[in-house]
């Protein structure tokens, strides 16, 4: 298998399949990277160790500080006393809360707000009504900001490019310099 196949089957592996901890499997936080693909991670109980990165996910799925993986735990290891064996993302995150599989000492930000007594206590037509305030509030919003670069992401590895703007009286110059040369 080539290492671009490899890459899209790892890739589609860890992006589309919804894996739930085996028997000593546990979710746990990356705290951040240590080097040699080890990583910091806590687990729900709060105890903080190394955790090794498989080779299959080197140089193919890249994990940051504060994502979620599922490790399970190695016999032998004195500093590494795990191996990830799966990388969570947010559609999968969701999952486990659904399956109440995610530990309560997590809070996920893009989770938190959204729990089954909030999404109970709106109705349907309540949600009509403020969705179609919303879409208008929204539209205005978009044509009060279309004129508005600020927002734009602002790449610092390449130096700025200034745009000149063509002035209008340079231009009058040269038609009247024109218009003279034609006249003598």
């Amino acid at each position: 298998m080539s290492k671009a196949t490899k890459r899209k089957h790892v890739a589609r592996e860890v992006m589309e399949d919804y894996v739930e901890p085996d028997g000593d499997q546990e979710i746990v936080k990356i705290l951040g990277g240590q080097g040699n693909n080890l990583h910091k991670i806590v687990t729900a109980d709060g105890e903080n160790y190394l955790a090794s990165m498989p080779t299959k996910f080197r140089r193919n799925v890249w994990i940051k500080r504060g994502d979620f993986v599922i490790v399970e735990p190695i016999a032998e290891g004195d500093r590494v006393r795990a191996e990830i064996v799966h990388i969570l993302y947010p559609k999968q995150v969701k999952y486990l809360c659904q399956e109440n599989l995610w530990p309560k000492t997590f809070q996920v930000p893009y989770l938190r707000n959204r729990s089954p007594e909030t999404k109970k206590e709106t109705t349907m037509s309540a949600a009509s009504h403020n969705n179609a305030a919303k879409e208008e509030e929204e539209e205005e919003e978009y044509e009060e900001s279309s004129d508005d670069d600020s927002d734009l992401f602002v790449n610092t590895n390449r130096p700025p490019v200034y745009e000149e703007e063509d002035d209008d009286d340079d231009d009058d110059e040269d038609e009247h310099e024109e218009e003279e040369d034609e006249g003598e």
